[in-house]
């Protein structure tokens, strides 16, 4: 395959980029700091990798690497969990993905010949949040900000089917491996005062990296796989639950919760994100079959602090 991504220098992108290498695909990676990206993927590691800078928001000359691609990965928007929602930063989270979006859709739409599909990353906060609820894919979006987001999000993605292209959109749960959300929270347990963030009753509705990776390199290969799909673990988690198994991993005591004030005053409304969570379960993403590398929370902590 020929493959487009965006985001490919975060989290979950860097390592979708790995393993299309390790197969042997083609990879285009779309990015506004060119000299980072290829210190990141070096040609000598990354012979199959070419680099394309871009101004996400914006129209240009980037557009026209778009065609002949077989399929299109946007996972580009700006961090939601690492600042306080000032209006600034709520505008910049909004437009990084809404524009971001649209920008896509429009190169996608005026290639020649055109991708087969986009596989557009959401979020689970499209659900809003909720200890009592349970949410799937058919599950109607929330009233938040988040949910706001999500909605406007989607809706850009949406009009990629206009073209006559193949549309997969990911809701992501809170992504865990060696980094991430669980990185953040290794280094109080590793001091011995470890414990659940705010109340520990908020539901964690998590999934593997190596899940994700996984799904996005389905959603790109499967003509059968098209719509909305949860990519969360099929076994969330309470907050306790997940801070207990992490103490068990890391034989380290899980007693001391973090109050929630705290978040508060350190990310203002985006600790939301962490202190109210929602219970999310990928009924679609299992219904096709989706065999998940790490269905349950524990073996997923191991892998990551092995």
């Amino acid at each position: 395959m020929k493959v487009a991504i965006t985001g490919a220098t975060g989290f979950v992108g860097s390592r979708l980029v790995e393993k299309l290498e390790q197969n042997g695909d083609r990879v285009l990676v779309f990015t506004r700091n060119p000299e980072g990206a290829r210190s990141q993927f070096p040609a000598s590691e990354f012979p199959n990798v070419e680099i394309v800078e871009y101004t996400p928001t914006e129209s240009g000359e980037w557009q026209s690497a778009i065609a002949g691609c077989d399929g299109v990965v946007n996972l580009a928007g700006e961090p939601i969990a690492e600042k306080r929602w000032t209006p600034p930063v709520e505008q910049s989270i909004l437009q990084s993905r809404r524009l971001g979006t649209q920008k896509i859709v429009e190169a996608i739409a005026n290639a020649n010949p055109k991708p087969q599909v986009l596989v557009n990353a959401s979020a689970i906060g499209y659900y809003g949040t909720s200890e009592t609820e349970t949410f799937d894919e058919k599950s109607p979006a929330g009233n938040d900000f988040l949910a706001s987001v999500c909605k406007a999000w989607e809706t850009e993605a949406e009009k990629v089917k206009a073209a006559g292209v193949r549309l997969v959109i990911l809701r992501l749960g809170i992504i865990v491996g060696k980094g991430g959300a669980i990185a953040k929270m290794l280094t109080p347990f590793q001091m011995f005062v470890g414990g659940p963030i705010g109340t520990g009753n908020q539901w964690f509705s998590w999934i593997h990296r190596e899940d994700v990776v996984n799904l996005i390199l389905e959603a790109l290969k499967r003509p059968d796989m098209a719509g909305t799909f949860n990519a969360t673990a099929p076994n969330p988690v309470r907050m306790n639950q997940l801070s207990q198994s992490l103490g068990e991993v890391l034989k380290r005591p899980s007693w001391l919760p973090v109050p929630s004030f705290a978040l508060e005053l350190l990310l203002g409304d985006g600790a939301k994100v962490v202190l109210e969570g929602q219970q999310v379960l990928p009924k679609a993403t299992q219904a096709i079959g989706f065999n998940y590398q790490y269905p349950t929370i524990k073996p997923a902590l191991e892998s990551i602090v092995s």
